[in-house]
């Protein structure tokens, strides 16, 4: 928690002294696509909200946070809690996406440089003042902790309950570093490796959610707690735009228009 509230504050800050244009962006709420870019930031920005690996994860610390059991009314109540969890999640996850996007977009419109994420502290700082600058780089040192331990906790609760996986801590925590270690060394840009990393993440989200809507519309398995018919519904809906989006970025990268 305390590592969310300093990721809401560095990102969210900023609009307090940015000149937002509030009209205009209700209006961008709106969702469409203008040129293979949007695809791409879209896809990227999904990923960074609806990771993948989160699901499994929020599964496995809530049952070791409230334990097992077959009480039909303890099992509504934590079913109520958790969907307020989950929605408040996603609801700070996304605002502070968006509150990235109002802040570059007010604050930085023209300015070169931006592209990379030393260029954007900079853009920042020189725009909004050292105090913004510096919120915005505690807020950065936040995200990258808080993705590396959403990592390594995602990655136990996988190999332990779905492989049967017992790795050491430390050889854990190595594996997690390795990936960025090696995309540094070889040069790649930062900036473009976190997008890309997103997106990847943007196509793994369908083999999450598949099977999670599966499993809960099926009664065999759920009992008198499955999905009702308008959650299955609005579940299937979701699915199909989600692998709708992936496959258009896909077709787009393959046929270079991306």
């Amino acid at each position: 928690m305390g590592l969310l509230a300093v990721i809401t504050i560095g990102f969210v800050g900023g609009l307090v002294v940015s000149p937002v244009d509030w009209g205009e962006a209700a209006a961008g709420l709106v969702p469409r696509f203008q040129g293979s870019e949007t695809v791409l930031l879209a896809a990227s920005m999904l990923g960074a909200t609806v990771m993948p690996h989160a699901i499994y994860l929020h599964s496995s610390l809530t049952r070791d946070r409230h334990g097992v059991t077959e009480d039909p009314t303890r099992i509504r109540r934590l079913l109520h809690a958790t969907r307020w969890d989950v929605a408040l999640a996603l609801v700070i996850a996304g605002s502070v996406n968006v509150a990235m996007l109002l802040l570059a977009a007010a604050s930085l419109p023209g300015v070169s440089g931006t592209d990379t994420i030393e260029g954007a502290h900079a853009a920042i700082q020189n725009a909004l003042g050292p105090v913004v600058g510096v919120i915005f780089g505690i807020g950065l040192l936040a995200s990258g902790l808080a993705s590396t331990s959403v990592g390594c906790y995602a990655g136990a609760s996988i190999m332990s309950g779905l492989l049967h996986i017992n790795i050491p801590l430390p050889l854990r925590r190595a594996i997690t570093i390795i990936p960025a270690l090696v995309i540094l060394a070889l040069g790649v840009n930062p900036t473009w490796a976190l997008v890309l990393s997103q997106v990847l993440l943007s196509i793994g989200i369908p083999f999450a959610l598949i099977p999670l809507t599966w499993f809960t519309s099926s009664k065999g398995l759920m009992g008198s707690f499955v999905n009702k018919i308008p959650l299955r519904i609005i579940a299937t809906a979701v699915v199909i735009a989600i692998i709708a989006l992936n496959a258009l970025l896909l077709y787009l990268t393959f046929t270079g228009e991306a």
